[in-house]
């Protein structure tokens, strides 16, 4: 299933733990981090368990109510989703896609500003990079310390590896600019 979306696949991977109802999935992505790496919102969660159960790779298996609250389904994933997932997994550790990181576009359109402008917007990006690099290491300590497996957090290396790179060449950049080393035509247009 080449549409399996990463949420898709979180759901599944949760779900093969042990069968669970989508508030209780969405509570693991918290506890696990895995909503630093994937956009969750309840909308797409609950889409996310529609689209599954549609295609038959989970299935209901309870459904409870607890006083006045609504009714939870619970689901648990099918072989055929354990299949799907396990095949997608494949690909996605195996081959690269091409991604189109707004950084990147950001980087290639400096030249649009002034070099100090520029700098100043780098060197403001860089306080926010430190602090979400520090974040997600405070996470990943923290989930480590309470148990969690480090296979299943081993996505915020990941995601740390990209912070620092990313830290690391901000930060060199800033420098290139503010030593000379760096410049464009922005900075003669400032001034005539």
């Amino acid at each position: 299933m080449r549409n399996l979306t990463t949420l898709g696949l979180a759901v599944l991977r949760l779900l093969d733990e042990k069968p669970r109802h989508p508030y209780e999935v969405r509570q693991c992505m918290r506890e696990q981090g895995i909503d630093h790496l994937i956009k969750v919102t309840h909308g797409a969660l609950y889409h996310a368990f529609d689209v599954l159960a549609k295609a038959e790779l989970i299935e209901p298996v309870e459904t409870t109510r607890e006083g006045k609250r609504p009714e939870r389904t619970v689901y648990a994933i099918t072989d055929d989703g354990r299949e799907i997932a396990a095949g997608r997994l494949r690909e996605l550790l195996s081959t690269l896609e091409s991604e189109y990181p707004t950084y990147g576009a950001a980087l290639a359109f400096m030249s649009l500003l002034t070099t100090d402008d520029a700098a100043e917007q780098l060197e403001r990006r860089a306080v926010l990079l430190e602090s979400e690099l520090a974040s997600v290491t405070t996470s990943s300590d923290a989930l480590l310390k309470r148990g969690v497996e480090a296979v299943h957090i081993v996505e915020l290396r990941h995601l740390q590896a990209h912070l620092r790179a990313d830290l690391e060449l901000t930060r060199a950049i800033v420098d290139d600019i503010r030593e000379g080393r760096l410049h464009w035509q922005a900075d003669r247009r400032a001034t005539e």
